[in-house]
């Protein structure tokens, strides 16, 4: 499904009016009737329960004038409140109030204390209230009575259903100035919006309901943000031959580790096999050959030259040329540590190997943002904010309120396909596709867990599945797993040995939805 910029969504809607001849007022009669229909889908039927409606004095008001009486026609008993006066609602709101008035529904009008007061009252023996104060179109801090209304909703004790975007909510960025409305459910028309699935407005939306309001699918086609769900996961799986062997799955080579991070080596080389490559070279520096042998049995060890610091050095490659020619990936940096001599290492294999290369950690703490071209291999790049940050000189803060729009910039600039890690994780390649994951949680907070998804990543692009797919797929595949691993330790619990070992299971359930739907 794709996701979409406010300005985005109104470019869509104008279309649909203009070109494809769809009535505006005919998409906010769909927008209101099927938000109806979720609302009973949700909290059963209407008929009879007690319902406060909530509206502003724009398009947001005007879908919940609609809703106001499609919940009468369904038998609710139904009290509309007004922010505003009447006289001041126009277009197609203001033909939907008119409907409302003639069917003999008293519109309260709150432009003091006294209404507030009134909408309390009224909230005091609801079931159900309705917020349609504020659309996407919402930016800034909210003052005034619309502040106050929005702190009685969350103080009501009722469930609250946001039409389009919880009122208070930034629907670009996700962000909230001061108040926001905490909604049980909230239904988004045609089409998800980006402050939907971004902290903290994430926090804010309960339940997320899409409305189909009849836009045609065709209007969706320049919108470049597609959210990441077990339908396509299951899409993008690799198939497995039952004739296959090791060769058929594919090769790679992980160069990683260094003292002290031993762990980083065996948790990437082992993430590899456990996503279905076939086998796994681990190049560590010669002094931990022993050790990594001993932690990662199932990788075959590649002992190499090492600087004085027992990192991974540049004349490696030497014994490199060996393996690489029959690899079918490299993946690059975890816990390979900070050096001048292990920096030309990197700078080598992401400039002259013929297969595809991921780099992560350290390996990208060994870069500068002048390395990055359009003179390198294919290459996946999977820095968190902070390792970001120092690449190209702006604050975390700054990256984590712009993560999709930086993570599109970058990869067309560095030609790369880039996993910008995070809440959520954002993958986006020079031609200008991204992807927003939808799995994961706060235990995959904790120190490895970024080595693990290097190497579901890599063991998915040795089965020969396309780079962008195989970081997509990795992504998703590395949060379900820590969705996996919380279940059973909560979020609290979970070590990134735990989010390893969940990665079969998380394989199984994509491959058990892909049956499901043949």
């Amino acid at each position: 499904m794709k996701l979409v910029k406010p300005d985005e969504m109104r470019e869509i809607d104008k279309r649909a009016i203009e070109e494809v001849g769809i009535p505006s007022i005919v998409l906010m009669e769909n927008a209101g009737r099927g938000t109806v229909d979720e609302i009973e889908k949700e909290f059963g039927s209407v008929a009879s329960k007690k319902m406060v409606v909530v509206c502003g004095k724009g398009n947001n008001g005007g879908d919940g004038f609609v809703i106001a009486r499609w919940l009468i026609k369904r038998k609710a008993g139904v009290t509309v409140f007004l922010i505003g006066k009447e006289k001041d609602i126009s277009g197609d709101a203001r033909i939907n109030l008119e409907i409302l008035l003639k069917m003999d529904t008293e519109i309260k009008e709150i432009i003091n204390k006294d209404g507030l007061l009134l909408l309390s009252k009224s909230l005091n023996n609801a079931d159900i209230v309705v917020d349609a104060i504020f659309g996407t179109g919402f930016k800034g801090t909210i003052k005034g009575i619309a502040k106050d209304i929005i702190e009685v909703l969350n103080c009501a004790n009722l469930p609250v259903v946001s039409i389009d975007i919880p009122s208070g909510l930034n629907a670009e960025c996700g962000s909230v100035e001061n108040v926001c409305v905490k909604a049980t459910l909230t239904c988004t028309m045609c089409l998800p919006k980006r402050g939907l699935y971004l902290y903290p407005g994430r926090m804010y939306r309960g339940e997320l309901r899409v409305i189909d309001i009849g836009t045609p699918h065709s209007l969706f086609n320049n919108v470049v943000v597609e959210l990441t769900d077990i339908s396509l996961a299951s899409a993008i799986l690799p198939q497995r031959p039952p004739y296959g062997h090791k060769g058929t799955f594919g090769k790679v080579l992980v160069l990683a580790g260094s003292p002290g991070l031993t762990g980083a080596a065996t948790l990437a080389s082992l993430s590899v096999l456990k996503s279905g490559a076939g086998l796994v070279y681990l190049g560590v520096p010669h002094s931990l050959n022993n050790i990594l042998e001993a932690k990662a049995t199932e990788a075959v060890t590649i002992p190499l030259p090492e600087t004085s610091a027992h990192t991974l050095s540049s004349s490696a490659m030497g014994t490199l040329d060996t393996y690489i020619e029959g690899i079918d990936v490299i993946a690059i940096g975890p816990g390979v540590g900070v050096h001048t001599d292990t920096r030309k290492l990197v700078l080598e294999i992401m400039e002259t190997a013929n297969s595809p290369v991921i780099i992560d950690a350290d390996g990208i703490n060994n870069l500068d943002r002048s390395d990055f071209g359009n003179n390198h291999s294919p290459l996946v790049l999977t820095p968190h904010p902070g390792e970001l940050s120092r690449l190209i000189g702006e604050s975390i803060d700054y990256i984590d309120k712009n993560r999709i729009d930086v993570a599109i910039n970058l990869a067309r600039e560095w030609n790369v396909v880039l996993v910008l890690k995070g809440a959520p994780t954002v993958i986006a390649s020079a031609d200008g596709r991204c992807y927003l994951n939808t799995t994961g949680n706060s235990a995959l907070a904790t120190a490895g867990s970024g080595d693990v998804l290097t190497g579901v990543i890599a063991g998915l692009c040795a089965q020969r599945t396309d780079l962008l797919q195989s970081a997509v797929l990795g992504v998703y595949i590395h949060g379900l797993s820590g969705d996996l691993a919380a279940e059973e330790k909560t979020d609290y619990g979970v070590i990134a040995g735990d989010v390893m070992e969940n990665i079969p299971e998380a394989i199984k359930r994509i491959v058990d939805k892909r049956k499901k739907d043949i």
